[in-house]
């Protein structure tokens, strides 16, 4: 990957050297604190390009007044060749207005690192593990996990844009009862396939026609051997087959939306392994498990049949939790908390920070599996970052009305229904066009209809239109005359420029939602440039008579949809060629 430094941190670094030469002067303590100075683009772009609130930060510590100070960085910043201007706002806010060759030099500077433009160091190579999917292995992908598996995929193509060395894991909940539940369904399908008129499913049963095709294979792996047997004899087996089908299915369902993990981890090996055994021992030992007997259910009586029990119970109130939380049930099972309390500290031991992306249900138990990573990590003496993302679920529509779906017949609406209709990359695109824990509806018509509304045909149709252009424009665009290149032009490129500090700012919140609304800018920044050319024809990229102004105005468009295609390579969606 080619070096770049990005435009923000390289003003960053000019105001750091100014605060060092304040410091020479004695204007600032040698000791001052610099952690929370900024320089970035102010809200209002009428303001300038950038703005720092370095005298705001710093003036407690020079014992000045914040104005007082900001005159002084002021007065070194309009020494600088490549501010324009500098001024004072408000109580010592200082914006910046950038002069024109450095926006200039930025479009080469795209053009230079091409499809590396955006690409940060920033994580160092340390290790991320995310987490997402995870879907019980009890059927196929459906559109409940979809917004989830988007999310998290997209998440994992930033961190690595953004410098870390990504695991993209799949933990597989094949210990649970949902999967006795799936091997029984799997038994009365295999039945079928032997002859056998099984009548309606019964109740508690997984109803779906997903199921034939496990029995049909069942069926001609052991012929008639397991039909009349005692449920003993088959259920670990059935259950294994049946499991190992599910998941066929799910890698299938994922590839379809270009979604591929590098991990299946099993929770079934995991306990086979003692895993959860070996984490209450270590527990034990540094005192964050205790026997103790759980607290009746607050706010309401307790069931007539409910008894205190003795537990081992888990300190998570130490950790900021409202109770402490048992790690195995009555009867010697482990609770999902202490099965998944055991996972984590196994991804932990291999990575130097976590990642879950989780539906908004699971949102009641954040709180305690955080607590229990910070126990074993930092009790081990790791620090090992964990973070959850919850995912709020996705209401289907066809033409503003819900589409219905029945859990008790087994008809739901598949992911691969959704992108064989509709496409992976509207699919991929649409999901990170609102916030994840924000409410959302994916209607089918409205995601493909030729709209600025929309926002997946809006960009995709900035993307085709600038390739269109260029393949029309029968001149070659260079960047020999970008002196040509005038303010109105130049705000595209300010729009562009943004893009290496939004991939840092998205990566460091873990949010890859902000690259898809950056997108959303730049393609709505692109049509007002093309646009403004049906208004004034001086304004059109393609100038007949002036070759020099269409080869600079070429240019300017070739990198702009560099800067889109790089967006798009993240979120791991590919820009159309023509529309």
């Amino acid at each position: 990957m080619a070096e770049m430094q990005t435009l923000h941190a390289a003003f960053a670094a000019r105001i750091d050297a100014v605060l060092d030469a304040l410091e020479m002067e004695g204007s600032l303590p040698a000791d001052a604190a610099r952690g929370n100075v900024t320089v970035e683009p102010p809200r209002d772009p009428s303001h300038g390009d950038l703005a720092t609130n370095a005298a705001m930060v710093l003036a407690k510590q020079a014992k000045s007044n914040p104005r007082a100070l900001a005159e002084k960085i002021v007065e070194h910043l309009q020494r600088d060749p490549a501010i324009a201007e500098a001024e004072i706002a408000g109580p010592g806010f200082i914006n910046l207005r950038l002069e024109s060759d450095v926006w200039r030099r930025e479009i080469q500077a795209i053009a230079s690192l091409g499809a590396d433009y955006g690409r940060s160091d920033m994580g160092k190579g340390l290790t991320v593990n995310v987490e997402y999917v995870s879907a019980n292995p009890t059927g196929p992908m459906h559109m409940g996990h979809c917004r989830g598996a988007v999310v998290g995929d997209a998440l994992c193509g930033l961190l690595e844009w953004a410098g870390y060395r990504v695991t993209r894991e799949y933990y597989v909940n094949d210990a649970g009862g949902q999967v006795d539940v799936l091997a029984r369904s799997a038994h009365l399908r295999y039945r079928e396939a032997l002859g056998e008129e099984i009548g309606d499913i019964p109740e508690g049963l997984y109803p779906g026609d997903y199921l034939k095709p496990v029995g049909e294979r069942l069926a001609q792996e052991f012929g008639p051997a397991y039909r009349d047997s005692d449920e003993s004899e088959w259920l670990a087996l059935f259950r294994q087959r049946s499991v190992a089908a599910m998941m066929e299915m799910i890698r299938e369902d994922l590839s379809l939306l270009g979604i591929h993990h590098d991990l299946f981890s099993s929770e079934a090996e995991l306990q086979a392994a003692k895993k959860p055994e070996a984490s209450e021992a270590w527990l034990r030992e540094h005192g964050f498990v205790y026997d103790g007997v759980l607290e009746a259910p607050k706010g309401k009586a307790p069931p007539e049949d409910w008894e205190p029990v003795e537990l081992p119970l888990f300190r998570s109130t130490e950790f900021g939790d409202d109770q402490d939380r048992p790690i195995k049930k009555s009867n010697g099972a482990w609770t999902y908390f202490g099965a998944d309390l055991a996972y984590h500290f196994q991804k932990a031991e291999k990575a130097d920070a976590l990642i879950d992306i989780w539906g908004a249900d699971h949102a009641g138990t954040v709180k305690r599996i955080k607590a229990a990573v910070a126990a074993l990590t930092k009790g081990a003496g790791r620090d090992v970052p964990f973070d959850v993302k919850l995912v709020q679920m996705v209401k289907l529509l066809r033409d503003g009305e819900p589409v219905k779906m029945s859990k008790r017949s087994g008809t739901f609406v598949t992911l691969a229904d959704v992108v064989n209709e509709v496409g992976k990359d509207v699919v991929r695109f649409t999901m990170l066009t609102r916030k994840p824990d924000a409410q959302m509806e994916f209607d089918f018509a409205k995601v493909v209809e030729a709209s600025k509304d929309n926002p997946v045909f809006y960009l995709q149709y900035a993307h085709a239109r600038m390739r269109s252009t260029l393949r029309k424009a029968g001149v070659e665009p260079d960047d020999a005359h970008l002196d040509r290149l005038d303010d109105s032009e130049l705000a595209l490129v300010r729009e562009a420029a943004q893009f290496p500090r939004v991939v840092e700012a998205a990566a460091k919140a873990r949010e890859p939602h902000r690259i898809a609304f950056f997108l959303g800018d730049l393609a709505a920044a692109f049509h007002s440039f093309w646009n403004a050319g049906n208004d004034d024809p001086s304004k059109r990229i393609i100038q007949d008579s002036d070759p020099e102004l269409t080869a600079a105005r070429l240019f300017l468009v070739a990198q702009v949809g560099q800067v889109i295609r790089n967006g798009l390579a993240i979120l791991g969606v590919e820009a159309v060629e023509e529309m």
